[in-house]
């Protein structure tokens, strides 16, 4: 019997470890694809162990998937001259992936789709207008060229769904005849990877990192986990944990990115040395664990979506300190998190110090309820069984007729 076809657009390998919440929710809708589609993903090859431009079958999760790697990408963690996007998109152009819903997560691949006929949607992962007012992005010296070629690609897409409430109004403002395909979606986590322990294991786990570490069993852990690049200020953080001056406290960077260098720098300027630990690039399973005994994870972004981090950490019974930045500061319970008052090491570090100070009024079973409503096993479902029913009331309206 045929089933609907559904390709995905990333530029990554799912197959080895990349920091970023995009590459994550590709995996996810892998992982929690039902039976009845046939999933296709286009991306990038790493160490030539697959053939480029090539159709392979594979395994993801458990799941068979079709896979193709349109480039060898060794690490994206790092910027390159060429933005990976750029050359991504120029690997698209010529090529033909059309297929029954094709899922794209950056516009300007997209440049490459405008004539496959069947359902696109693209995903928007952050607020687009805050990017270009700070000059954050790929085209932040054209900001004119960006919009001009927004207006050009997006009138192809049957769904826009953002993730960041602002944006989807942002955009349905700035094309009121598409509001009706322009909607905010959740973002999601792995629940089968991230969950609390108990008060006792986690205390027990968390002594155990402490003295593996070298330090003593009382140590409170501090996290931090993503791409060491502006948009997330790390040297930010590196700073607020300096302002903290906390005893007995030990910050974790789990990441890799542009700004590595400058954030070794910056610890040893501010005698941080014996008190942070730059743990690189760590996959799911291990940031997992980091996050279910640390007594609170950080964000010193300087805008945002709606980072999955955040919903992992909640998920695995960790508070939240947040700038006032994307969606995280609209999910918050006073029980779950602190949102700071200013993007200063001063106030960040106040709102860090009061979750220290008073654990009690931050509870691991409220940090897990804040995040249930985004767990994956829901809200990707749900995406596919609506997909599923546009695909049969189309497929059934086609028989008819």
């Amino acid at each position: 019997m045929y089933k609907p076809v559904l390709t995905i657009f990333y530029q990554f390998n799912p197959w080895h470890t990349t920091i970023g919440g995009i590459q994550t929710l590709v995996s996810l809708f892998i992982k929690y694809a039902p039976s009845e589609f046939d999933l296709r993903l286009v991306g990038t090859g790493h160490d030539g162990c697959q053939p480029n431009l090539k159709w392979q079958e594979a395994e993801l999760s458990g799941r068979e998937i079709s896979f193709m790697p349109l480039f060898t990408l060794e690490n994206d963690n790092v910027r390159g001259l060429i933005p990976t996007t750029v050359k991504y998109t120029n690997a698209l152009l010529g090529h033909c992936f059309a297929s029954d819903f094709m899922h794209f997560h950056r516009l300007e691949p997209t440049l490459a789709a405008l004539n496959w006929q069947g359902e696109k949607t693209l995903f928007i992962h952050t607020d687009i207008n805050a990017q270009m007012q700070k000059k954050a992005i790929l085209w932040r010296r054209f900001p004119g060229a960006y919009f001009a070629l927004e207006s050009l690609l997006i009138r192809q897409f049957n769904q826009i769904l953002s993730c960041n409430s602002n944006s989807a109004k942002f955009y349905s403002q700035r094309y009121p005849t598409l509001s009706d395909r322009i909607s905010y979606i959740k973002n999601s986590f792995d629940n089968e990877i991230f969950y609390p322990l108990s008060h006792q294991e986690r205390e027990a786990k968390r002594r155990e990192l402490a003295l593996r570490l070298g330090l003593v069993p009382e140590t409170r852990f501090i996290l931090f986990a993503g791409r060491l690049h502006p948009d997330k200020d790390p040297l930010l953080l590196v700073r607020t944990f300096a302002a903290l001056n906390e005893s007995h406290t030990h910050l974790l960077i789990a990441g890799d990115g542009d700004l590595a260098t400058k954030i070794r720098a910056e610890i040893g300027r501010l005698s941080l040395t014996e008190r942070v630990t730059m743990l690189g690039a760590v996959n799911q399973t291990e940031l997992s664990k980091l996050h279910r005994i640390c007594n609170v994870f950080v964000l010193t972004s300087a805008y945002e979506g709606l980072p999955l981090v955040v919903l992992e950490a909640l998920a695995s019974g960790t508070p939240v300190v947040t700038t006032r930045t994307g969606e995280t500061p609209k999910l918050l319970t006073d029980d779950s998190g602190v949102v700071c008052s200013q993007r200063t090491p001063e106030s960040i570090a106040e709102s860090i110090r009061q979750v220290l100070l008073h654990p009690e009024d931050y509870p691991s079973v409220s940090c897990v309820q804040t995040a249930r409503p985004y767990a994956a096993c829901t809200v990707i479902k749900d995406i596919y069984r609506e997909m599923l029913n546009r695909w049969e009331l189309q497929t059934f309206s086609a028989v008819s007729s």
